[in-house]
């Protein structure tokens, strides 16, 4: 027995106890005859047959599945064939013009989620492959003119037939991004010995200047907002280029701080100075202490270019001084300066931000209550994030150059919970042996069937890095609710983006060629609708594009089930060390066309 306050006493009545057991026995066993009279009841909700008829499984699971109902998808109306939820021009007038808020994520809530299939348009074909894609594509796979007839002056693309060419102009680059890249790397050596690997391009056009670095060993990530006509992230994708929605508004970038070794702008129209240089203050906090920042454009140049321009050489010259305070107060410094393109360097000395302890400094020092890799949903603040002394070895005259980089751990690896140079190493080793199983899995891995490639939920990178010497690039997603391992993954060379997966990406449909995750549904599945999140990747995979589903044998059935209702064929394998408790699907997406009308609703 207790005494009052709950605690067990030294000894108990044996007597005074017997009948209250056999009273409490009968109790339970009538208890338990009603609860199993409730689950026979119940029972017919769940539906028994749980694996689409394509599912071979080797062995017979241990584990009990997840059991769903029979589902079904219907088509969505074929004005939804380049729908992005999230960024959706149907929702804009919802929201203000200030600072373009419009074009910034705002996803629909839950009531006016789509439970259809997004249909390819009309005429869709199966993508030109890489390289050949960086030059040329299927008009019909983004039927869009309106950029060809407003920028056909500037050579950006032009309509041959049924296809789009990409020349590789430019608004100032008029002699093609090659010569435009060749006079930037006399500026900066930097970008020819591996000592630069990552940029971002903000408003990035059709990503001709990303794509033109690929060929000189550096990654970019091509950012543009979503636009009502010219589908500028959807072009560079096609093209086989990485680039992402987004835009500098009121919200940082997904991305950590401290980590693309270069960022530019060509003529992106951002006014760099105004709002208290907010925008530029972003750059700087994604930009790795000895990084660069490239402007060509206004003011650049304005002696020259001034007339262009619709204003006065005095307005120009103005500007350009305002910039140049700005950096400065930013611990940048002008780098090198050619025609129409400026450098400047982001400080790799702290002691340069000892300015920022004067009260009358402006822009201020960020204070210690916002972490500085916090870029989910986080507002932009008029102040300089200033990094952490203890990025010795991160810095970009400090970290090792390319491809060296890739495989040594990264500094930033001890802020990681639980990281450390022995977790990361087993991790890159781990990640060697699951490629080449996959590999044998999939053998269109290394082909040039596959170019795009999302890694749904990386830890370090393993995946692109142990598939570097393929020819495909991954765009590494780090959840919004996981560790914060995305520096770690810039850290190596690579790239990526912080996402919720209850949300959908921020890219159009049909711009990936193979998606894999790990443990995703695992992970999330108590946060997020596993029907959703499988609808979401449905939308942003191509026709006749893979799925790698690596997923625990409590989903894999489940997820199998959905599939099969989205027209994908499935087949379940062993992972390399064959675990019943954990399962492989490999999936291909067909290729239907829709056969449906635009809706009313459409624009």
């Amino acid at each position: 027995m207790k005494h009052k306050d709950g605690k067990p006493g030294p000894h108990g009545d044996r007597g005074s106890r017997a009948v209250p057991i056999s009273i409490m026995f009968v109790v339970l066993c009538g208890f338990s005859f009603y609860l199993g009279g409730i689950f026979c009841s119940e029972r017919n909700r769940f539906e028994t047959k749980i694996v689409a008829n394509d599912v071979q499984s080797p062995k017979e699971s241990s584990v009990t599945p997840l059991q769903i109902k029979p589902i079904k998808f219907a088509e969505c109306s074929s004005d939804y064939q380049d729908y992005t939820p999230c960024t959706d021009p149907r929702r804009w007038k919802k929201y203000g013009l200030h600072r373009l808020t419009l074009m910034e994520r705002h996803c629909p809530p839950i009531s006016e989620r789509k439970e259809c299939l997004v249909p390819p348009p009309n005429g869709y074909k199966v993508p030109i492959k890489w390289p050949q894609s960086r030059n040329e594509c299927w008009y019909r796979n983004v039927p869009y003119n309106w950029i060809n007839q407003q920028k056909s002056n500037q050579n950006w693309l032009r309509k041959e037939g049924d296809k789009f060419l990409f020349p590789g102009g430019g608004t100032m680059f008029p002699k093609g991004v090659g010569a435009y890249v060749d006079l930037m790397q006399d500026l900066i050596p930097e970008m020819t010995d591996g000592t630069v690997r990552t940029a971002i391009d903000t408003g990035c056009g059709v990503a001709s200047w990303g794509g033109d670095l690929l060929d000189r060993g550096i990654l970019t990530v091509s950012l543009a907002p979503r636009d009502n006509h010219e589908a500028q992230v959807q072009f560079a994708l096609e093209r086989g280029i990485p680039a992402i929605l987004g835009i500098i508004s009121t919200q940082r970038l997904p991305f950590p701080s401290n980590s693309f070794d270069m960022a530019h702008c060509s003529r992106c129209l951002i006014p760099w100075t105004e709002f208290g240089g907010i925008y530029l203050l972003e750059i700087h906090r994604i930009l790795r202490p000895g990084g660069f920042w490239i402007l060509s454009g206004p003011p650049v140049n304005y002696e020259n270019r001034w007339r262009g321009w619709n204003t006065t050489v005095e307005e120009q010259k103005s500007d350009y001084e305002k910039l140049q305070d700005l950096l400065a107060s930013m611990c940048f410094k002008l780098y090198n300066k050619k025609d129409d393109i400026a450098v400047w360097q982001k400080s790799s000395d702290n002691s340069c931000y000892d300015q920022l302890a004067n009260p009358d400094a402006y822009p201020p020092k960020c204070d210690d209550s916002l972490e500085p890799d916090s870029a989910w949903y986080t507002p932009l603040r008029p102040c300089v994030v200033v990094p952490s002394p203890k990025l010795e070895k991160s810095t970009l005259t400090s970290i090792a150059k390319w491809p060296k980089r890739l495989h040594i751990t990264p500094e930033r690896i001890s802020d990681v919970y639980g990281g450390n140079a022995n977790t990361f190493k087993h991790d890159d080793s781990k990640w060697k042996v699951r490629i080449k199983h996959y590999k044998k899995l999939l053998p269109a891995i290394g082909s040039d069937k596959i170019r795009n490639v999302m890694d749904m939920n990386t830890a370090y990178g393993g995946f692109a890095a142990a598939a570097v010497d393929d020819p495909l690039w991954v765009m590494n997603v780090v959840s919004s609710y996981a560790l914060n391992t995305l520096a770690v993954v810039f850290d190596r060379g690579l790239i990526g983006t912080y996402h919720d997966w209850c949300e959908a990406f921020s890219t159009y449909p049909r711009t990936y060629d193979l998606l894999h995750l790990d443990g995703l549904f695992t992970a999330e599945s108590h946060r997020c609708d596993m029907k959703y999140m499988l609808l979401e990747m449905d939308r942003i995979l191509r026709p006749n594009g893979y799925a790698i589903i690596r997923e625990s044998s409590y989903f894999v059935d489940a997820v199998a089930s959905v599939a099969k209702a989205m027209r994908w064929g499935c087949r379940k394998e062993d992972t390399e060390y064959g675990i019943e408790k954990e399962k492989i699907l490999i999936c291909q997406k067909k290729l239907w066309y829709s056969s449906n009308k635009p809706s009313s609703s459409s624009r």
